[in-house]
């Protein structure tokens, strides 16, 4: 599956935002996504993720209650909805899959994904 991220831009501090991440290929309702970011200096962090098999949610603690990861299968297309944006969440975003009905409890870390976005970065300005 091939990943394109886009949606992300220049927003004031308090504002929003909608990441959106188109799949193609088949199958798209059977793969795990997630988000990451990645600030300048810093290694690529968890933001999100979706299962496949019952739409359950995880989120970081830094984005819990103004971020919501979400998808429809029909159009192919993973989001992440950005609300109360802060300066900390400057970065470059990246939308993720795994295939082969992923599951774990190692959801937050990069390495369990095989299929990555290009990135698209958002600039928070306070």
């Amino acid at each position: 599956v091939q990943l394109q991220a886009f949606g992300g831009g220049l927003v004031q501090a308090g504002g929003f935002l909608r990441l959106s991440c188109e799949a193609s290929g088949r199958a798209f309702g059977t793969y795990a996504m997630g988000w990451f970011r990645q600030s300048p200096g810093k290694e690529r962090e968890f933001v999100a993720h979706l299962t496949w098999y019952d739409g359950n949610t995880y989120y970081a603690n830094s984005v819990k209650g103004r971020f919501t990861i979400s998808r429809d299968n029909a159009k192919n297309t993973l989001y992440l909805q950005m609300n109360s944006l802060k300066p900390e969440d400057t970065a470059v975003y990246y939308c993720a899959a795994v295939g082969h009905q992923y599951y774990s409890a190692n959801y937050y870390d990069s390495n369990e994904y095989e299929y990555w976005g290009q990135g698209t970065l958002v600039t928070v300005s306070s």
